[in-house]
């Protein structure tokens, strides 16, 4: 007997697979496994029993050997007496003890000669067409460019079908479904499921929809902890990975139609010719050889033991043959009635409320249809990894998990302004933990990805200062309600100027606003700037970028901007005139603008107090006159320039306290300059000045002096008579001697002398009470050579 579980191997595959198997691909597996057994039993007979029977048989001259066959058999099965010999003739030939054997081999040639080949080898015919079968219908399981396919499919499908991030995603929309269709009429489908169901109490979770009950959990249990939501998120990846490698082709929709077609050409066939050659099948068999002289006789009559039972199992083969040709004719259509390759989540968006679920294509769409014709749960729960909003909310609980609140707190110091900031830097999102940490007072974004405000943001009632650096935000509008009438300080650096987010443009609380990134050259530049008429009071604007022209929408803030920063990285700004629009500016900075000239628009700034002209092309300041105008200029700043003089006529600006004129090309000072009686600071640091004219005395106000890394040799007396000078830098200079008169500023608390050519310290050094150890920068040998009680007293707290 042959087992049916030898024939295992060519069905064999992994149990998962059955996902893949539709009805019609289960019954005709059921309907092989019946045609096998049908052809294994009848191998099993033609091995363990006699396969036929034959009889001599006389026959008369002239009559067919075929109805004297029936008649014979015809006689023996009616007659009511024992038979009679049908000859009475002495047998003829050789005679011996052979009997038996000379029947077996009768049989045995009669059953290779006389018997139709159909009828020899129709079990064997039987288990080689259903192996085929088998074969066909299981192929594109073992064709190593689909199986692979299939089974990276089948495992990211059970893990997502299996991951708890599913059941919460489905839970959470599930409530938001309820909650929203209190006040709506819901769509049919989800109407007539609550129709029958009954109305719940208010204390009570929401009714969900039958499929919902399937995958919905409670909160509680929905939780995901740190692990699960790496596996979560593990799975997206794969997903993404796995749609875009198989979405490029089709050969798993190829291979399926090849080889239900092919199923189908073979049913025709086997149909055909088993209906044509069944009525072969004989129960009474002629037999006619040559074997006289060995036997005595030339004609025998055959009985085919097995002929009645095989006609039976053929009819019932070609039987269960037609039923499995209904399931490949109906596989084929199937298949050709409507496109495979394309699969529409319609109907997930619909009742999950997950509105951004992609449509799918190719081989993709083909095995969602299967699995559909399996459990439609497992798309409904595997479209869950589709959506990049279940992704996001994924992202930000996994977040949440690694930036607890602690964690946050531990990154709070002081910035600058002495707020309380939060820095946050290269993340994958916002962590809501962030919103619980209400002592923030400033909040810096630095690279980002994904980021949201919730309107938790309105927990953070002590910010002020939000700072995003390449970090694009979005904001609801209750978020953007909080926000503009919290925030005093916005900064946004972007790679474009168009990058930054048009919800700052409406920030009215705002005070300070720094912006930097490029113009885009295709739109031109400056033209890209937001109207600012929002800023209802702003005072601070800072613009870094590339700009040709002051921007227009500048101008929007006219009547409350306070001070203008541009720094330009190099590009040339060409045109000023809507600087003359800005009456009430205060401070000016236009850096690295290209500038060769003092624009003239600035005259115009008559509550300018203060301007930087820093790291421009500046040549000559002759139009320096006309700052006059400015009555309210204190501070000038035309550092890192190529000035080569001062003119004469900076005496005019009486009212001027600071002057910055460090890293020119100055190489004398005129005494004009020093009738600026009112200046505090004043900076020559990094130029070509060989002498200090004794003039600088008459600054009884200077406070500040930095003459170092020049050439003086040195320094009048009269500088000496500056007596609320605190701080005086003449390091890197050439002088060999310092004056006596040293001791005579009494406020001197910061000294730099290094790199001159001093040979001692003048010992009068110790006469400045407010000079300490850390304020005198000077060689430590130089700094041996004073007595010890100076020493001490500077060292001294």
């Amino acid at each position: 007997m042959i087992p049916v579980a030898e024939f295992k191997q060519f069905t064999d595959q992994q149990p998962a697979f059955k996902v893949l198997k539709p009805w019609w691909d289960v019954l005709a597996e059921y309907i092989t496994v019946a045609m096998l057994m049908i052809g294994v039993f009848g191998c099993t007979l033609q091995v363990t029993q006699d396969k036929i029977i034959c009889l001599p048989n006389h026959v008369p001259a002239g009559a067919p050997l075929s109805e004297t066959c029936q008649n014979f058999t015809r006689k023996r099965l009616n007659a009511s007496e024992p038979d009679t010999p049908l000859s009475s003739r002495e047998m003829s030939g050789l005679r011996n003890n052979l009997d038996i054997q000379q029947y077996s081999f009768i049989n045995q040639m009669c059953y290779e000669t006389a018997l139709h080949w159909y009828a020899k080898y129709f079990p064997y015919l039987v288990v080689i067409h259903t192996l085929i079968f088998m074969v066909c219908a299981n192929f594109w399981f073992k064709f190593p460019g689909t199986s692979s396919k299939i089974e990276h499919f089948i495992s990211i499908l059970s893990k997502c079908f299996d991951s708890p991030w599913t059941t919460r995603a489905l839970s959470e929309v599930s409530g938001e479904n309820q909650d929203g269709t209190t006040s709506k009429k819901e769509d049919g489908r989800r109407k007539s499921i609550k129709d029958e169901m009954p109305e719940p109490h208010p204390a009570l979770q929401p009714v969900q929809s039958i499929s919902e009950k399937k995958v919905a959990e409670t909160p509680a249990v929905s939780l995901l902890d740190k692990k699960e939501g790496e596996q979560a998120k593990a799975l997206f990846e794969k997903v993404k990975k796995f749609r875009l490698h198989v979405e490029e082709g089709d050969i798993l929709y190829t291979m399926y139609v090849r080889q239900s077609v092919l199923k189908v050409f073979k049913f025709l066939i086997i149909t055909a010719y088993n209906a044509a050659l069944v009525q072969n099948i004989h129960f009474i068999v002629p037999c006619s050889m040559e074997m006289e002289d060995m036997t005595g006789y030339d004609h025998f009559c055959c009985n085919h033991t097995k002929a009645h039972l095989f006609s039976k199992l053929a009819i019932c083969y070609i039987c269960f043959l037609g039923v499995y040709g209904l399931t490949c004719l109906y596989t084929l259509y199937w298949l050709f009635h409507r496109p495979l390759k394309e699969y529409s989540f319609r109907y997930v968006r619909e009742e999950t409320g997950i509105s951004d679920i992609p449509d799918v294509k190719n081989d993709f769409a083909f095995m969602l249809y299967l699995i559909d014709e399996y459990d439609s749960l497992y798309s409904k729960r595997f479209a869950v990894f589709l959506s990049e909003v279940s992704e996001s909310k994924l992202k930000q609980l996994n977040l949440n998990h690694e930036w607890t609140e602690e964690k946050l707190r531990q990154k709070l110091q002081r910035n600058a302004l002495g707020r309380l900031e939060l820095h946050l830097f290269m993340l994958s999102g916002l962590p809501d933990t962030v919103f619980e940490l209400s002592e923030v007072e400033a909040l810096k974004l630095e690279m980002l990805k994904d980021v949201t405000f919730p309107p938790l943001v309105a927990q953070l009632v002590h910010l002020q200062e939000l700072s995003l650096l390449n970090c694009p935000v979005k904001l609801p509008f209750a978020s953007l309600v909080f926000l503009r009438d919290h925030l005093k300080v916005m900064q946004a650096t972007f790679d474009e100027i168009k990058e930054v987010p048009l919800w700052v443009y409406s920030l009215r609380g705002l005070e300070e606003l720094h912006l930097s990134g490029l113009f885009s050259q295709e739109l031109g530049r400056a033209s890209g700037l937001e109207s600012l008429r929002e800023l209802r009071n702003l005072k601070v604007l800072s613009l870094h970028s590339n700009i040709s022209k002051v921007p227009p929408s500048v101008t929007d803030v006219s009547t409350h901007l306070q001070r203008l920063c541009i720094l330009n990285d190099g590009t040339k700004l060409v045109t000023l005139n809507n600087l003359k629009k800005l009456v009430n500016v205060r401070e000016l900075e236009l850096v690295n603008c290209n500038l060769e000239r003092i624009p003239h628009a600035v005259f115009s700034l008559v509550s300018l107090q203060e301007l930087d002209l820093k790291d421009n092309q500046l040549r000559s300041i002759e139009e320096i006159l006309s700052f006059q105008h400015c009555r309210k200029l204190v501070c000038l700043k035309l550092w890192s320039n190529h000035i080569a003089y001062i003119p004469e006529h900076i005496r005019k600006l009486k009212g001027l306290e600071q002057l910055y004129l460090n890293r020119n090309k100055i190489e004398t000072l005129p005494s004009q300059l020093f009738l600026c009686t009112k200046l505090r600071c004043l900076d020559l640091s990094n130029n070509g000045i060989q002498v200090i004219p004794p003039e600088v005395g008459v600054l009884q106000n200077l406070q500040y002096f930095a003459i170092s890394s020049n050439s003086v040799e040195t320094l009048p007396d009269e500088l000496f008579f500056c007596k609320k000078l605190k701080t005086l830098m003449v390091g890197h200079n050439k002088l060999s001697t310092l004056s006596h008169r040293l001791g005579n500023l009494s406020l001197l608390s910061k000294l730099e002398l290094k790199g001159n050519r001093l040979e001692a310290l003048p010992p009068q050094i110790g006469r400045c009470p407010a000079l300490k150890r850390s304020g005198l920068v000077v060689e430590s040998t130089l700094y041996e050579m004073l007595p010890v009680d100076i020493r001490e007293r500077l060292e001294s707290e």
